[in-house]
């Protein structure tokens, strides 16, 4: 029988999806399960969005652009001036999700055995890329005492060697749903100068910030206009996960060129959803009021809950809508395949991501899970109702 590639078995599997199999199983005994395991929301999808693409009259469904339709990317020039982040429409490229523009970002800026720094717990799918291009993850670790705030500049420091070639960071975070700070940002661009690295920022959350607090795209930072990669994508931002468009966004011209080659490889990104995403530019100014004060109140009912449970630690988050919680228990994977397996609460129970497959560091996140407060106030109570009397029976808790 042919073996399988090396690149292949090391390919880490997904901590969010990997569970999956006993949440059907579970759901098949007729326990209902809440989602809290992953980053899709609730929220409807916009019903003008939707039209646009049911309101669509083509004949033929043809390639688009390589780099996206022209009209798509000239709204997202209007999108991005109205975050303070001026473009040309020449610095956007249309990728298949948040995911192809990673990928791109990867494959343009590093070569297989090279190294790009990134702060822990990070989202998992960097991993994937990552391996898929022989490139070496290096963390840098970051914990739930500071709320996982940006480890220090020599933290940063003693991980640079000669193959270091960028710095990754996403922001707001997913998962701890941290946001960084302009000294933060600052300290990034101090470092990317010094060593001459490219800064990939992951900006998928941008609009979801809490507490008066704003978000510094790396796009804005002056100096940084050949080292800054922005990858983007409207899955979050307007509900619609399945739509799988995004953006590779820099104003470094030869990256560019680089970015498109690829680009042209994978021919082009979908239609529909670049006719969907341009019309979701020109939605009212004030759609991410509503959507912003409900996930607001879905936060702080999360945390509150959570630290309310004895031996449960939860940092509020300033931005995207995840938390990390450490729980009293030893293994967290063990806990959650439990909670799908074993426990039932009035007939339900409900899904958490393993927080060890947001680390690079073996033995990190062992009891921390990541939590998703995408589901509605009620269903997000009667989740922690279920958590909370799950850990009073589980056997495997400190």
């Amino acid at each position: 029988m042919p073996s399988i590639s090396q690149r292949g078995l090391k390919m880490p599997p997904s901590p969010i999806r990997k569970l999956v199999p006993y949440a059907d199983a579970a759901k098949s005994r007729g326990t209902k399960v809440y989602h809290l395991n992953i980053g899709q929301p609730d929220i409807a999808t916009p019903t003008q969005i939707l039209d646009a693409v049911k309101h669509t009259d083509m004949k033929v469904l043809e390639y688009s652009p390589s780099a996206g339709i022209e009209t798509y990317r000239k709204k997202l020039v209007e999108y991005y001036s109205r975050n303070h982040i001026s473009l040309a429409v020449s610095d956007i490229i249309v990728t298949t999700g948040g995911s192809e523009a990673i990928q791109f970002a990867m494959l343009c800026c590093l070569d297989a055995g090279d190294e790009i720094i990134i702060p822990e717990p990070f989202y998992a799918n960097y991993n994937g890329y990552a391996n898929s291009g022989g490139i070496k993850v290096v963390p840098i670790p970051s914990g739930i005492e500071t709320g996982f705030a940006l480890p220090s500049i020599e933290e940063f420091e003693k991980a640079i060697t000669p193959r270091t070639k960028a710095i990754m960071i996403c922001n707001p975070n997913n998962p701890t749903g941290y946001l960084y700070s302009s000294e933060e940002l600052e300290v990034i661009k101090q470092i990317c100068l010094k060593h001459d690295l490219f800064l990939m920022s992951d900006e998928a959350y941008r609009e979801f910030c809490y507490d008066g607090r704003t978000h510094i795209s790396a796009l804005t930072i002056a100096g940084l206009e050949n080292h800054a990669i922005v990858l983007d994508t409207i899955s979050k931002r307007y509900s619609a996960c399945g739509g799988r468009v995004g953006a590779f966004v820099t104003k470094n011209k030869e990256l560019l060129q680089t970015a498109m080659k690829f680009a042209q490889a994978r021919l082009s990104p979908p239609t529909f959803a670049q006719i969907l995403a341009e019309a979701a530019v020109d939605l009212p100014l004030n759609y991410f009021d509503e959507v912003h004060a409900e996930y607001t109140n879905r936060r702080n009912t999360l945390v509150a809950r959570l630290n309310a449970m004895p031996g449960v630690t939860c940092p509020s988050p300033g931005g995207a809508f995840y938390a990390m919680a450490k729980l009293p228990v030893e293994d967290s994977e063990a806990f959650c395949q439990w909670l799908l397996e074993s426990f039932s609460h009035n007939g339900a129970t409900l899904m958490m991501a393993p927080a060890a497959g947001f680390y690079a560091t073996p033995g990190k996140g062992k009891n921390e899970v990541r939590l998703a407060y995408v589901l509605n106030e009620n269903d997000i109570n009667h989740a922690m109702d279920c958590l909370q009397i799950a850990l009073e029976q589980y056997p495997g808790k400190n």
